[in-house]
């Protein structure tokens, strides 16, 4: 018999109407004679009941261990679990419910943001061999100790896939309040349109760069073991977003698998501060050569690096601003800030050899009096920064100039 993964995000469970829409779609893959097995993350958002975040604001992080900490997280998972399992058993289904640790998810120590080691799903073949349904709680495992790990923000999606290979999956359902990945964010660009296939490159960039339907991790695991993902909604019945590999199963014709344009979609991330570092003299490389030591030590994310003779420049999370300050007066280092920075990504996976997209972009920005402050590309992304405040009409012009609404 076939199996199948599917994931359901807090928005698809939180509300008894959603876990109505969750159930209908578990219950017709199910009837379709599939051995189905469900991961669910923690109900709802912030502020409701069993979020996640909702749980962390009952207690002093400085005040708790990582292990303590990770127990904590688990529940908002394990609670979803039941409940959603509590609405098949009403509806006369036979379900089982899975803690991670029960499905034979292991991962190393690291709390709080742990990887997957390895999965024996013997206990999950067990159930789904008495015809049940299986729910597993996301975003969890347990480590060599027996101790409950969490793997990080968006974690579950991480699971569904890990789960999804341990069991041959035909593929892995990821539903969320979305009718797929679409060629921009529609709350800003209400033109953008829903990607029908997309490559496992592409929809990585897109996560790793601001969108929020997947996380890059789990699209990372899923071009490894090359298992199909379908990014779909749960309360529509459209088909989604199918994401492989270019040469996958969807279709010899690179054409017909994805689509003709250069540019795929157009993606952000806001929050971004620049900092240019003029260098005068030797001596000043050498305070750079400690300054990246200390970046490294205190978990500092750079980005959009550019290192010039005369200057060094690159990107940071406005959160890590402060910290990086202190480190640059430390080592007697002078430094120019740029504040409320917003990076924008135009991916697609053709643009690689291709003359004059980078041109294309600078010019349609332009058009639009928008600042560039720094470019940078790889082989399917053009990344661009510009003021938080241009934001919203550099992804409408970029999303015209690259016609993504056809």
């Amino acid at each position: 018999m076939k199996t199948i993964v599917q994931k359901f995000g807090g928005t698809s469970i939180s509300s008894k109407k959603s876990r109505e829409k969750a159930s209908n779609k578990i219950i017709e893959k199910y009837n379709m004679g599939y051995n189905v097995v469900v991961v669910v993350s923690a109900m709802g958002r912030k502020g409701d009941p069993y979020a996640t975040d909702t749980l962390l604001d009952l207690i002093d992080p400085e005040l708790v261990s990582g292990k303590e900490m990770d127990l904590l997280m688990s529940c908002g998972e394990i609670i979803s679990s039941v409940v959603l399992a509590n609405h098949l058993c009403e509806k006369g289904y036979d379900v089982v419910v899975l803690p991670g640790y029960q499905a034979g998810i292991l991962t190393n120590n690291n709390f709080g943001n742990a990887e997957i080691i390895d999965i024996n799903p013997i206990n999950i073949t067990k159930y789904l061999n008495e015809n049940k349904i299986v729910i597993v709680p996301g975003f969890q495992g347990h480590n060599e100790q027996g101790e409950i790990t969490t793997l990080g923000r968006g974690g579950s999606d991480i699971s569904a896939v890990a789960i999804g290979k341990a069991l041959n999956s035909k593929h892995v359902e990821i539903f969320t309040d979305v009718d797929g990945i679409m060629t921009a964010d529609p709350t800003i660009v209400p033109e953008a349109k829903v990607l029908k296939k997309m490559g496992y490159s592409e929809v990585y960039q897109l996560a790793e760069d601001g969108a929020k339907v997947i996380h890059p991790r789990a699209v990372e695991l899923a071009q490894q073991f090359n298992i199909p993902l379908i990014i779909k909604n749960t309360y529509s019945d459209n088909d989604g977003t199918s994401i492989e590999g270019v040469n996958g199963t969807f279709g010899n014709d690179k054409k017909e698998l994805l689509h003709n344009k250069i540019i795929t979609a157009i993606t952000y991330k806001k929050g971004r501060v620049q900092i240019s570092i003029p260098i005068n003299d030797y001596k000043d490389e050498d305070k750079i050569d400690r300054l990246m030591d200390e970046i490294t030590s205190h978990h500092i994310s750079l980005d959009l690096i550019t290192f010039l003779v005369e200057r060094k420049i690159f990107t940071i999370s406005k959160e890590d601003k402060d910290k990086l300050i202190s480190i640059l007066k430390k080592e007697d280092l002078s430094y120019e800030v740029i504040e409320d920075c917003c990076k924008i990504s135009a991916i697609g996976y053709k643009m690689q050899g291709v003359p004059g997209v980078m041109a294309k972009i600078i010019k349609a920005l332009s058009k639009e009096n928008i600042q560039v402050l720094q470019t940078s590309d790889s082989h399917n992304t053009i990344w661009c920064l510009i003021k938080e405040e241009d934001m919203e009409k550099a992804l409408s012009a970029l999303h015209k100039e690259f016609k993504l609404y056809m």
